[in-house]
């Protein structure tokens, strides 16, 4: 069996609630083994059989009935996983700057040569791979780090248009999951 990440998007947020025990006997109950979540917010490490399509449909399906609406899962190999660990897209970063370290994952492939302005000391872009962006994010005057991101992002997806799947996560729970 294949280990994964599945990261699951825009739960626990409104009236999409979650227990990380009833998701984990969730996909439990849909074959998948040593399942483990990270944090409350939808990051399980699992093993199961089958491609990614296969297994990410398995996975939206089983939460679809056991919870009652829809949840898009943004899915790597654990290879992936390790690959993205490797490339330490955050090794120049000063050590003392008071940042939070970010990954927007995306389903499918980012237009080649996609380019995103940064706002230094503010929210800047680090990369842009095939399906991930890697940001830092600098505490603001209002003791936030995450505040200007999405108008960072917003020139990606007015290029990108509806249709594809995101989500972003705290580098700290990517080097988490496949421990």
């Amino acid at each position: 069996m294949a280990v994964w990440g599945a990261f699951l998007r825009g739960i626990n947020l409104g009236n999409r609630r979650m227990q990380m025990a009833e998701l984990r006997a969730c996909l439990e109950e849909a074959g998948c083994t040593e399942v483990k979540t990270v944090l409350a917010s939808g990051n399980v490490r699992l093993a199961a059989e089958g491609s990614a399509e296969a297994v990410q449909a398995a996975i939206e399906k089983a939460i679809a009935a056991r919870f009652g609406f829809d949840v898009g899962v943004v899915l790597r190999s654990a290879a992936q996983m390790q690959a993205m660990l490797d490339k330490h897209p955050f090794g120049d970063l000063d050590p003392k700057a008071d940042l939070t370290r970010h990954v927007l994952m995306f389903d499918k492939p980012l237009p080649k040569g996609i380019s995103i302005d940064s706002r230094k000391g503010d929210t800047e872009i680090l990369r842009v791979d095939a399906r991930e962006i890697y940001l830092a994010c600098y505490r603001q005057a209002n003791g936030r780090y995450t505040e200007n991101v999405e108008d960072v992002l917003k020139p990606l997806y007015a290029r990108l248009g509806k249709g594809g799947l995101d989500t972003m996560r705290n580098w700290n729970t990517i080097e988490k999951i496949l421990k």
